[in-house]
């Protein structure tokens, strides 16, 4: 397979599983990787860490992200133009009883608990060599090539429907469905030790809280950062209260080149959290000087676009945080496969804590 970069970004791993990567460092969830979940189940506890996936609630927190909507399945036919959650088939023969239930949703793939895939989020970067930066992607796949955008109907009758059809294709969530998401998940309890204040994580801070819980980390672990935003969101009943959210929970150091570092080297498989970005998202003004160039989200950056690192936001975590904390554990058996869904760039996901 030919190489699609010359330049690979400071800091990043292109290439470390070969030159046509697709999963980054999933690659390290290994069979023997699955084993050690499994290895983690003692008491056969289940806990379902996703929010109910109309939670947030409305589109305060983020305008651009819809929150789900069913519609009764169109029939055709003898019933045709019968619409509605339950039909039956009575209308075309009396004669038979079923009584039938189906929808059709209309929701973005990243409203409420959620994988992003390697698409997500890219870089402008000259990863060709040529003196001019481009649009490109985890291991230098670029946009336009491999990744599309969605055409542009002017027709259309909703804002949402005005860019049909985006392919992100060579990174989409569907590659990581195909792998399967399955292994030993690790809880970081940053609730614990910080409450629920906003408060930018950094090396120094993380790791005194893994030595006090004696929590280890291990290539290809899942890791999950509990700061019970998420369940603050949900105690709102759908009724999101942005400022109290503002100032609710705390988010990695993107700024802290010694944490980007260690995420790296730690060889996590990936990062999850329950707040919705895992990075604590900062004023720009506040993190470079006027004019330099650098990114909005530099963790997201770090992981999606450096390193194959994929990030789950908005986890429900905090069911399972008290009850590992309430029995001095840390590791999980960590289910959490996003949908199969081709050319999405991200998706729902109902993962699932065996203890």
């Amino acid at each position: 397979m030919m190489q699609r970069w010359k330049n690979a970004p400071p800091g990043s791993h292109w290439g470390e599983f070969g030159p046509d990567d697709r999963l980054g460092r999933m690659n390290l969830v290994t069979p023997d990787k699955v084993r050690q979940g499994i290895a983690e189940v003692r008491e056969g506890l289940t806990f379902c860490l996703s929010l109910p996936l109309d939670v947030p609630g409305g589109r305060s927190l983020n305008a651009r992200r819809m929150p789900p909507r069913l519609y009764g399945t169109l029939r055709d036919g003898v019933s045709a133009g019968v619409q509605g959650y339950c039909w039956s088939y009575a209308t075309e023969d009396p004669n038979l009883t079923d009584v039938v239930c189906d929808e059709v949703m209309l929701m973005n793939t990243q409203y409420s608990t959620q994988w992003d895939s390697l698409a997500h989020m890219g870089s402008r970067f000259d990863a060709d060599g040529d003196g001019d930066a481009e649009a490109v992607f985890y291991n230098g796949f670029r946009a336009g090539v491999e990744i599309h955008p969605g055409s542009t109907d002017s027709s259309a009758a909703n804002d949402w429907a005005r860019y049909p059809d985006p392919d992100a294709n060579a990174l989409g969530v569907a590659n990581l469905a195909a792998h399967g998401v399955q292994g030993r998940g690790v809880l970081i309890d940053l609730e614990k030790h910080l409450g629920r204040k906003k408060l930018a994580v950094g090396y120094d801070a993380l790791m005194r809280i893994l030595d006090a819980d004696k929590v280890q980390i291990e290539a290809g672990d899942m890791v999950c950062l509990h700061t019970g935003f998420a369940d603050t969101l949900l105690n709102m009943h759908k009724q999101p209260d942005l400022q109290h959210l503002h100032e609710t929970g705390s988010g990695l150091d993107g700024e802290d080149p010694q944490l980007l570092n260690w995420i790296t080297e730690t060889r996590l498989a990936c990062l999850v959290a329950d707040n919705p970005a895992v990075e604590l998202v900062q004023s720009v003004s506040l993190t470079k000087p006027a004019g330099m160039k650098r990114p909005r989200l530099p963790l997201h950056e770090h992981c999606l676009f450096k390193n194959g690192i994929h990030l789950g936001e908005l986890w429900l975590l905090t069911p399972l945080a008290l009850w590992l904390r309430a029995n001095q554990r840390s590791r999980f058996l960590l289910t959490a496969p996003p949908l199969r869904l081709p050319g999405a760039a991200g998706s729902p996901v109902t993962p699932i804590a065996t203890v």
